[in-house]
């Protein structure tokens, strides 16, 4: 990348410590505590849809919210990112999508009591502009890093990820624990806080862009648009072939897809969980979330570290033992104390996950193509997004109960574990075929 590398290394890093106001702050911790608390009513909502009538809770709304804004990352991912391969515009699909989102997330300030389906569009689609814009964010990792190299600079941009986003976290834990001191009314104070989200993704997310560059490959042609969509839409089917062709690529995206699957659902019910099922007080559950950030910071730099001395397809697999450990202590969870102590394992392991997740696959890829192939690692991460949180709502709104749907988790890393287990991975090399 030329004599500025850790320039922009850092400034690819600092798009984690961007985004990562939206997934702490609106994904993880105060939206959803709100969204329980202020918005949906305590003996639920009341739908009418295509004829069918029922009431749903805070948790299943929530759950098949979430699960339909991946849906949607699913059906769009692959084709994103042929159009960034073939046009050479990773970067301009990755800053347009940071400024819609932080604009989208903004508008969650005007989300009052009630404004039950309101609340539900804006966060659908300022998820959907988050992890969408992961996909050009991820594939620029084999083009900064190779090898080990990989799993340290991953490491570093979940690490920073969670400094920013905690630090923007404990920010607005203070300003709403301390509103009425400062004169505001609280409720103002959550939509502010839930605004701060975008503010500070757009401002950081513009520094980060100020501090790295897309290389340009040789094709000069240019295309429209539309072009580059339809040449994507055409070349899925020989993509996917080609995924299947790599025997570790395929067997470890649907391990990650099943494993994820646990993961994401966990980072997303986790807060509403403890509110609508524990009866948990805000203070506790934003508290608990803070300190799986700050946590988390030294976890996704141990865990690399540890990947380093015993390989990284080990300390995955170990970290999943861990993953079904938590789900089982979840399961029984009855106090403040427990759920502090649950908060504090998940920051350690939580980033770990993640960050050798995303390098484990980077050294797989064909460099060429890593735009391309980063969807389907998004495609197959955000299939995991949808089943988990859905299956985790419906088996609360039968059950009436979530800690079932906690339960269910375990299956998701037991899965993954085991189909993890046939990865060879001394057969891989940095951007080479497995």
């Amino acid at each position: 990348m030329g004599s500025h590398n850790k320039k922009e290394k850092f400034g690819w890093c600092l798009y984690d410590w961007a985004n990562s106001a939206f997934a702490t702050t609106i994904l993880a911790a105060i939206l959803p505590v709100y969204f329980a608390e202020s918005i949906v009513p305590e003996n639920g909502a009341h739908i009418v849809f295509m004829g069918w009538k029922g009431c749903l809770s805070a948790t299943s709304l929530w759950g098949y919210t979430s699960g339909l804004t991946s849906l949607l990352v699913l059906l769009s991912a692959p084709i994103l990112g042929e159009i960034a391969d073939k046009s050479h515009r990773k970067k301009t699909f990755l800053m347009t999508f940071c400024f819609l989102g932080s604009f989208l997330t903004s508008l969650l300030y005007f989300s009052g009591p009630s404004d039950i389906f309101y609340t539900l569009i804006i966060f659908c689609l300022a998820q959907y502009c988050f992890v969408g814009g992961n996909v050009f964010y991820d594939s620029f990792l084999p083009l900064f890093a190779k090898g080990s190299d990989m799993d340290r600079l991953s490491g570093q941009g979940y690490a920073l990820g969670y400094l920013g986003g905690g630090l923007l976290l404990a920010l607005n834990v203070l300003f709403i624990q301390f509103s009425d001191v400062m004169g505001v009314n609280k409720g103002a104070a959550v939509r502010m806080s839930l605004a701060s989200a975008g503010v500070w993704w757009a401002l950081f997310g513009s520094v980060s862009f100020m501090m790295f560059n897309e290389e340009k490959g040789l094709d000069t042609e240019s295309k429209s648009l539309a072009a580059d969509a339809f040449e994507g839409l055409k070349k899925i089917r020989e993509t996917i072939k080609t995924v299947a062709e790599h025997r570790n690529v395929l067997l470890f995206l649907v391990a990650y897809m099943i494993y994820n699957e646990g993961v994401q659902t966990v980072i997303r019910m986790a807060s509403i969980y403890g509110k609508d099922e524990l009866g948990l007080s805000t203070g506790t559950l934003l508290g608990t979330l803070l300190m799986v950030q700050f946590i988390g910071i030294g976890g996704a730099l141990f865990i690399s570290w540890v990947a380093q001395k015993f390989g990284i397809k080990r300390t995955i697999m170990g970290l999943l033992v861990l993953w079904l450990a938590l789900t089982l202590f979840a399961y029984g969870i009855t106090t403040s104390v427990e759920f502090w102590i649950l908060g504090g394992a998940v920051g350690l392991i939580l980033g770990g996950t993640q960050a050798l997740s995303r390098s484990f696959y980077g050294r797989l890829i064909p460099k060429e193509q890593s735009a391309q192939f980063f969807g389907y690692f998004s495609v197959f991460a955000k299939m995991s997004a949808i089943w988990g949180p859905i299956l985790f709502a419906f088996i609360r709104q039968v059950s009436g109960t979530s800690r079932l749907s906690v339960l269910s988790l375990a299956l998701f890393f037991l899965m993954g574990w085991g189909i993890l287990f046939f990865v060879k991975e001394e057969n891989y090399g940095a951007g080479g075929k497995a």
